[in-house]
């Protein structure tokens, strides 16, 4: 079961954070994740997606790690049971938009998977340790997505 103090607070910087992008890009790109257990400031992006059931456009601040000219973001979730909901609308579009720093574009998302997924975790979890306990703490394999610009 989760938290809803937890929840809050979490949609509470998530907001702040991609407030923050969209105003200045600059600023906004590079995020402390310090507070979060991370090392400090990591790169991220803004992901928009179209709720598959809502229709609604929902733009989202993902940590990122750059592959082969295309953009890895995992669907932690900080661990829960369940998948992120932008992952959900990720799968049900063909393409999606992508901003790094001041830099808008549109890529195709694809799920990896075997050996690929294995290198892109590894790289993932190196730069931000957290995601390997959020990986220990569920059930399910969270998700790794290459966002292919096209």
């Amino acid at each position: 079961m989760s938290d809803p103090i937890i929840e809050a607070s979490t949609k509470g910087w998530i907001a702040q954070h991609r407030d923050q992008y969209l105003k200045n890009p600059a600023a906004g790109h590079l995020w402390d994740s310090s507070f979060a257990g991370g090392p400090g400031p990591l790169p991220t992006l803004l992901l928009t997606t179209v709720g598959a059931k809502s229709g609604t456009s929902s733009v989202m601040p993902l940590l990122y790690g750059e592959v082969k000219g295309a953009y890895a973001i995992v669907a932690s979730k900080g661990g829960a049971p369940k998948h992120p909901g932008w992952y959900h609308n990720l799968l049900a579009q063909n393409v999606v938009t992508v901003q790094v720093a001041d830099k808008v574009v549109k890529a195709k998302a694809r799920v990896t998977s075997g050996v690929e997924r294995a290198n892109i975790w590894k790289q993932m979890a190196a730069m931000y340790p957290p995601y390997t306990q959020y990986q220990d703490k569920t059930q399910r394999e969270i998700p790794v997505v290459l966002l292919e610009p096209i």
